[in-house]
């Protein structure tokens, strides 16, 4: 078996980024953090998650994010399972994030993406079905 245990990021700012996925993933922690230079630029860095699954953040990012709705290589979104979308949307909203757009109008899921503070997309999923067939329905 394989699975995804991390991602690893580079970030502008790492408080304001860590405010937006602590308003995303409340029982997520600091697991870890230090610094160390990259590629001769200093840095710091912190892993923010749970046991088992976890995303590192790296600051001094330099320059702007891919454009999302250019045709770049790289990152276009991550995207989460949660059991009450509403919650996670009202978490967001009460730390400053707003929606940036709905999903799909689909009978089994609902999802919603957001713009985190480095210009990245993250898009949070609700379903409601436990049949794959009907999760990955497209219309």
């Amino acid at each position: 078996m394989v699975q995804l245990e991390h991602l690893n990021l580079v970030v502008n700012d790492l408080p304001t980024t860590l405010a937006f996925y602590q308003a995303a993933f409340p029982h997520w922690r600091v697991r870890e953090q230090g610094d160390s230079p990259w590629y001769g630029k200093p840095r710091r860095w912190l892993h923010f998650g749970d046991d088992y699954h976890y995303l590192t953040f790296n600051d001094n990012g330099e320059g702007e994010a891919r454009d999302l709705r250019g045709h770049q290589p790289g990152l276009a979104h991550m995207g989460f399972v949660t059991h009450n979308l509403d919650a996670v949307i009202e978490r967001l909203a009460a730390a400053g994030f707003e929606v940036d757009k709905d999903g799909a109008d689909e009978p089994h899921r609902r999802n919603v993406y957001f713009i985190d503070p480095n210009g990245i997309e993250v898009e949070f999923v609700e379903y409601a079905s436990d049949l794959p067939a009907q999760r990955n329905l497209s219309s």
